[in-house]
C-alpha cells in the first residue's frame, strides 16, 4: 500500500512528523489508485463494537448499539412484551425507514442476540461518540419502551438508572426524564428539577433552563424519531410549568 511506503519515506526525511505526512498523502493516493470495490465485506459487528479510537459513529453502529440497549430494557422485568417490541420496531422504522430497520433487527437477531450484551460496554462506546443531549434522548426512548405495555416496572427503572450512570447523566436529569413517565403530584417539580418549596421566580428560572436544555433544535442533526422525541420532552417541560402555574395561580 502506498500509505506505508509514504510513511517510511517521510520518516527517513522528516522523522515522525514526516512519517505522519507521508502516511496521510499515501492514504489519499491509495483511495485514488486502489478504490474499495463494491461488495467488499464489511467489518463484523464485534470489530465495530470494540473500536475505541474512531471519531464518529456510523448510523449502522448507532442503530445496533441502540437496539442492544433496548433489548436489555425489554428483558429487565423477566418477560418479553410484544407491545414493547412493537414500540421499538416502530421507532426504528420512523427513524431509519422500514428496509433499514428490518435489516438492523435481522443483524441483531442473527449475531448480537446470541451473545451476552453489556450495557456498560455499549454506553462507554456511545459516550465517546454522542453529545449529552443525544444520550438524554436515548434514555427518553428507553423509558418509552418500558411504558409501552402500560407501566414502567421497578426492574426497568433500575436498569435505566444503571444505564444513565454509564451514560454519565446526572441524577437530576435522570429524575426529570423519569418523571415524564409517572403521573403524580410531584412529577411537575421533578421534570423542572426543583423542589416543591421553590419560589415563583425559581420556578420561572427552572422552566427557562429546562426549555433550553430540551429544545428540539439541539437534535436537528438527528433522525426524525429523535427530533420528535425531543419535541415530546420539550412539551412535557411546558406542561409541567403550566401545571405549577395553575396550582399556584401564577
Amino acid at each position: 500500500m502506498i500509505k506505508y511506503l509514504g510513511a517510511i519515506i517521510g520518516f527517513s526525511i522528516r522523522g515522525i512528523f514526516g512519517a505522519i505526512a507521508g502516511y496521510l498523502l499515501g492514504s489519499a493516493a491509495d483511495s485514488i489508485f486502489f478504490p474499495k470495490k463494491e461488495g467488499q465485506p464489511r467489518k463484523g459487528f464485534r470489530d465495530v463494537f470494540d473500536q475505541a479510537t474512531r471519531d464518529t459513529v456510523s448510523p449502522g453502529d448507532f442503530e445496533l448499539n441502540l437496539l442492544s440497549l433496548a433489548s436489555i430494557v425489554i428483558k429487565a422485568d423477566g418477560t418479553v412484551s410484544q407491545t414493547e417490541l412493537d414500540y421499538a420496531r416502530q421507532y426504528f422504522v420512523r427513524a431509519y425507514g422500514k428496509e433499514r430497520a428490518n435489516a438492523t433487527f435481522r443483524t441483531f437477531n442473527d449475531v448480537i442476540k446470541k451473545r451476552e450484551i453489556s450495557a456498560a460496554r455499549i454506553c462507554q462506546y456511545l459516550n465517546m461518540r454522542t453529545r449529552y443531549e443525544v444520550r438524554l434522548q436515548i434514555l427518553h426512548f428507553l423509558f418509552g419502551i418500558a411504558q409501552a405495555d402500560g407501566k414502567v416496572s421497578e426492574p426497568e427503572v433500575n436498569i435505566m438508572s444503571e444505564i444513565a450512570g454509564y451514560f454519565r447523566v446526572n441524577h437530576q436529569d435522570f429524575e426529570s426524564i423519569k418523571a415524564m413517565f409517572f403521573k403524580n403530584a410531584d412529577s411537575a417539580y421533578k421534570i423542572l428539577e426543583i423542589q416543591k418549596d421553590a419560589t415563583n421566580d425559581e420556578v420561572k428560572k427552572a422552566f427557562r433552563t429546562m426549555a433550553k436544555k430540551y429544545h428540539p433544535d439541539k437534535l436537528q442533526h438527528m433522525d426524525e424519531a429523535y427530533r420528535k422525541g425531543a419535541e415530546d420532552k420539550f412539551r412535557k417541560v411546558q406542561e409541567a410549568y403550566e401545571t405549577i402555574q395553575k396550582e399556584r395561580g401564577m
